[in-house]
């Protein structure tokens, strides 16, 4: 059953491809994240454990609400790795390290990755798309990645 939304099918199916694009961002920087919980050694190591653990479980819900998203616009979301890492913007870290502001960096470059790709799907999908709520919604996790970064 397609849901009731004034855009076109192809609009929402335009509109779902990019959360799916940005589902798969969202797990590629939760991998990441949950890799620095591991990772992290140190004098700061019980504040930085912590930190990255809250840090992963937002991104779990953001991960959970859009693919939520995909669905209430009629469309399944990608579930795989392999699809992820056919459509994420974000890329796969081969380093391993355990040095905090390393990690914190990387981390830090790759939120600010996010809402630079999150700001311009905003536009494209209320203007070009015609699609106001996922526009909104997506504005709400660019907050998200703010605050977190």
């Amino acid at each position: 059953m397609n849901p009731y939304i004034d855009t076109s099918d192809n609009n929402l199916k335009e509109v779902a491809a990019r959360l799916n694009t940005l589902l798969a961002d969202e797990y590629v920087l939760y991998s990441k994240t949950h890799k620095a919980h591991g990772s992290i050694r140190g004098k700061n190591f019980n504040e930085l454990h912590k930190f990255f653990e809250n840090q992963y479980e937002a991104l779990r819900k953001i991960i959970n609400d859009t693919a939520e998203r995909v669905h209430a616009l009629g469309h399944y979301e990608q579930g795989s790795l392999k699809e992820f890492l056919k459509v994420a913007r974000l890329n796969e870290e081969n380093e391993s390290s355990s040095d905090e502001h390393f990690i914190i960096q990387k981390l830090l470059e790759d939120h600010e990755a996010v809402i630079r790709s999150i700001g311009k799907d905003i536009n494209i999908i209320a203007d070009d798309y015609e699609d106001l709520g996922t526009a909104l919604f997506t504005t709400g996790i660019m907050e998200h990645h703010e605050k977190m970064a």
